[in-house]
């Protein structure tokens, strides 16, 4: 092999070596990116859960002393009330439950032994609200 072959080689290894080395301080700001296994199935479950919560608000609304009052005054069945809330989408579920839960903090406020004309009325617009969107999304 002659000089200007030797000189080539050695030309092209110091082009390509900063192409390929890897500095510690990349190596760090890799390792702050990278999420663990627990964190993603974390995140993952986390929409099931608040579905969840949301559905058991709702339930928890509808099988209440007073909400069964309402619904029985408005000749609502429980059941099927309960079962389109499992058919609901998760943005219906969670406006929904929403209010429902601003109906049980009235409730809890001391108010649960009298319910109003306007609380009876929401938790039955609420009911046939549950049950007109079930029948429309299907």
């Amino acid at each position: 092999m002659n000089v200007s072959g030797k000189w080539c080689r050695w030309a092209v290894a110091a082009i390509l070596l900063p192409c390929f080395a890897v500095s510690p301080a990349g190596v760090q700001a890799q390792d702050k990116h990278v999420v663990s296994v627990q964190d993603l199935s974390r995140d993952a479950a986390r929409p099931a859960e608040t579905r969840q919560a949301n559905e058991a608000s709702l339930r928890q609304l509808f099988s209440s002393p007073q909400a069964q009052q309402a619904l029985k005054s408005a000749n609502i069945d429980y059941s099927k009330v309960d079962k389109a809330v499992g058919q609901l989408t998760d943005e219906d579920t969670a406006r929904l439950a929403e209010r429902s839960r601003q109906l049980q903090e009235n409730f809890a406020a001391g108010r649960a032994g009298s319910l109003s004309d306007r609380d009876l009325l929401i938790i039955i617009v609420i009911a046939v609200l549950v049950i007109a969107l079930v029948a429309v999304l299907h």
